[in-house]
């Protein structure tokens, strides 16, 4: 399950980081800030796989 969870937050920062480029190249702001902000969102749920990892361990 673990391996699952980190892979669907890799997808959401690479979508996050692809949202951001397109709203910089096309000076959507709102777009840019999405992206941003699934990218935070992204590496938080990370960070807690990371965590739960770790305490298996």
């Amino acid at each position: 399950m673990a391996a699952t969870d980190k892979a669907k937050n890799s997808v959401q920062q690479a979508k996050g980081k692809a949202k951001e480029a397109v709203g910089r190249a096309s000076g959507n702001d709102r777009l840019r800030a999405r992206g941003k902000t699934d990218q935070v969102k992204g590496n938080i749920k990370q960070a807690g796989e990371k965590v739960k990892d770790a305490i298996k361990k």
